[in-house]
């Protein structure tokens, strides 16, 4: 009898686990999860938004920073020629200086657009490739956005690389951004990082 019990209990145990561990892997479960966390933050704290927007704006922060993977996305802005031109110092302030410009950007963006709804689109397969797009549709009083995230498999956590929204291309958009200004500063990595603002167009 206490045989049974105990091959019982690791039964449960294993099942237990297993249910968590694909609740981790699951990106759409993951996307969708801190997506509703932020439109239930917004809307507590919706007050915020006309007496103090950079609190408000910071609830945005707090949930997406965490679940970017900066580094990668930094290197890809940068670009193959730019990056391997920089330093490991320029690397890491880039890292920096594009992180606090791109939740600037989004947040004030999301903060914008108030009365929101997130719908996320699952798909039926639970199979996933280390690199997955997420679909969204955000609603609001007026208008429709659609919203996809590109998220890749790191370690036993699923990290996003890219967002496109309202068919607005992030990762791209910022890379020409940066080669650009890259190109007007004649390839100089300390002024072209010290004059970087993110400028995303999807504000309208």
């Amino acid at each position: 009898m206490l045989s049974i019990l105990k091959n019982y209990f690791l039964f449960i145990v294993i099942l237990l686990s297993s249910v968590d561990v694909m609740s981790e892997i699951n990106p759409h479960e993951f996307i969708d999860s801190k997506a509703q966390e932020m439109v239930q933050a917004l809307k507590e704290n919706s007050d915020l938004f006309y007496t103090d927007k950079d609190a408000y704006e910071n609830k945005i922060k707090v949930i997406f920073e965490p679940i970017i993977d900066f580094r990668r996305v930094s290197a890809l802005v940068m670009g193959k020629k730019y990056y391997v031109a920089s330093t490991k110092d320029q690397r890491s302030e880039f890292i920096e200086v594009f992180k606090n410009s791109l939740l600037d950007t989004y947040s004030e963006t999301l903060a914008q657009w108030q009365d929101q709804k997130i719908v996320t689109y699952f798909p039926d397969s639970l199979e996933y490739e280390k690199q997955v797009n997420v679909k969204q549709n955000l609603f609001t009083s007026s208008s429709v956005y659609p919203i996809k995230y590109t998220v890749r498999k790191d370690g036993d956590e699923w990290k996003i690389i890219n967002i496109v929204v309202n068919g607005v291309n992030l990762g791209l958009t910022f890379r020409n951004q940066f080669r650009a200004l890259a190109d007007s500063h004649d390839g100089d990595m300390n002024q072209t990082i010290a004059s970087w603002v993110s400028d995303a167009g999807f504000d309208e």
